[in-house]
């Protein structure tokens, strides 16, 4: 990727993973979708593509940050219990279904079911990641969908933690720094 910092994985799923490309405040604001190949380069990482699509589809950033934007607000107005638009989900999940066939494996001497994407549009590149959000939104307890408590961190995780408790994008980060803070603000006050 072109940007210098890498892309936080620190969600536990792929949406939210997706969303937390854009992250940081104010002028420590990160971006990490900078041009279509760091879309790819992104898809990638994240293990949606198993090679890299050259050259990427036109117009696929202008498109992920938009489908972006949309998923967060859906995430958010769906935890507040509240209506939203899914305009851009339901086109991308309209426009890129995969393509499902029917194939024999004479190894298996059996029919199996292959699934492939559509082609290389937008559309399908990002399919597996709204497929993500629609899962996320359908079948997962929302309220397990959390913003890092770091007063500096706008990261979105899904607590899967057995107590649910956790607080951090990232113990490593923002978990640590936290602590540190409260420890020397103890320290002061005695």
């Amino acid at each position: 990727m072109s940007s210098e910092v890498a892309p936080p994985f620190v969600a536990g799923n792929l949406a939210l993973d997706f969303i937390n490309t854009l992250f940081g405040t104010g002028a420590d604001q990160h971006e990490c979708l900078e041009e279509d190949a760091s879309v790819v380069e992104w898809l990638c990482q994240a293990g949606v593509l198993t090679e890299a699509v050259t050259p990427p589809p036109a117009g696929l950033l202008q498109r992920s940050r938009a489908l972006r934007e949309e998923m967060r607000r859906l995430v958010i107005s769906a935890k507040d219990g509240r209506a939203a638009d899914p305009d851009l989900v339901n086109e991308v999940l309209e426009r890129g279904h995969p393509v499902e066939r029917l194939e024999w494996e004479p190894e298996k001497a059996a029919f199996s079911k292959k699934e492939e994407r559509r082609d290389l549009s937008a559309e399908s590149l990002l399919q597996p990641v709204v497929q993500a959000l629609v899962k996320l939104l359908t079948e997962e307890n929302l309220p397990l969908v959390k913003e890092c408590e770091a007063c500096d961190c706008v990261l979105l995780f899904h607590d899967q933690t057995k107590s649910h408790r956790r607080r951090w994008c990232s113990m490593a980060s923002c978990g640590n720094r936290a602590k540190a803070l409260a420890y020397r603000a103890k320290r002061k006050a005695k």
